[in-house]
């Protein structure tokens, strides 16, 4: 059973900025995409970024247009762990965020290139 594990979650100021975690029991990590969503109350789940598998050369994927220029996905493969660096956050952005590894090397266009989720850490941004 493959596990994921989130940290970094708070709350924060509008203008401040986050990096959140996710450390995987993957043993194959490299060779997974990792992606990282959000779902805030009352809210449909939202993909936020994915970062391609070491071994695929197109960087990867943005979901959500509202994070472009402020939120930032990489990866270090040699603790296992992805990343998501949040700049200039905004009340918009309170969501759970939790990350999920992909089926393959290659970000997906829809939820369910997913097969492995984390419990998630939540973000609050206070106005």
């Amino acid at each position: 059973q493959v596990q994921l594990v989130e940290s970094g979650g708070g709350l924060v100021q509008a203008g401040g900025s986050l990096t959140l975690a996710c450390t995987t029991s993957l043993r194959t990590f490299s060779t997974y995409a990792m992606g990282w969503f959000r779902q805030a109350p009352g809210k449909e789940r939202e993909g936020v970024l994915c970062i391609s598998s070491s071994d695929v050369s197109d960087g990867g994927k943005i979901y959500a247009d509202s994070v472009k220029g402020r939120f930032t996905i990489s990866r270090d493969n040699a603790k296992n762990t992805a990343y998501l660096q949040m700049n200039n956050l905004k009340p918009e952005d309170t969501a759970l965020y939790f990350c999920a590894t992909a089926r393959g090397p290659f970000c997906g266009d829809t939820y369910y290139n997913y097969d492995h989720f984390g419990q998630g850490t939540q973000v609050t941004v206070s106005s």
